[in-house]
């Protein structure tokens, strides 16, 4: 398995993954709910602006020459902290025929790999509080919880 950067000839699969990610992403707050209609209403300029950012990428994951997902990586740091360069992922997908096949690990030990390459001394994720399968794996490839977001809308 491999992660290739993403480049401008990658923006359509990018954005149509993301889509069926965010379409998921849903059911598990009523603050996740997508303003398009449809996939045809979303626009690449989000992927695009990653593309000239040197803080964040995008990858393809691509398994026996089969693109099976994606995933987005964002490099921070916290100067106040003895663990002050962090690698985050921000997206991480995996095509639902390619799921429960040990990919998703294998994509975190990449990061990992990336991270250590980068100087980083340590890797952040979130997900839903609500997906608990997000949440077992993440806890699975040996991430532990740190802290807990809140969100409140504003009617």
């Amino acid at each position: 398995m491999e992660l290739i950067e993403a480049t401008v000839e990658d923006l359509d699969a990018l954005v149509s993954r993301w889509y069926s990610l965010a379409k998921a992403m849903e059911a598990y707050d009523e603050l996740n709910a997508l303003s398009y209609a449809n996939i045809d209403e979303v626009s690449d300029e989000g992927f695009r602006t990653h593309l000239d950012e040197e803080e964040i990428a995008d990858h393809l994951i691509v398994h026996e020459d089969e693109t099976i997902g994606f995933v987005t990586l964002r490099e921070g740091h916290h100067p106040s902290r003895q663990y002050s360069h962090y690698l985050r992922i921000v997206n991480l997908a995996i095509d639902e025929d390619h799921r429960n096949r040990g990919h998703g690990t294998e994509v975190v030990e990449r990061v990992k790999e990336m991270a250590r390459d980068r100087d980083c001394d340590h890797l952040k994720v979130s997900c839903e509080w609500q997906n608990e399968d997000a949440r077992r794996f993440y806890h699975d490839t040996g991430f532990r919880p740190k802290q807990v977001d809140y969100a409140q809308p504003l009617e």
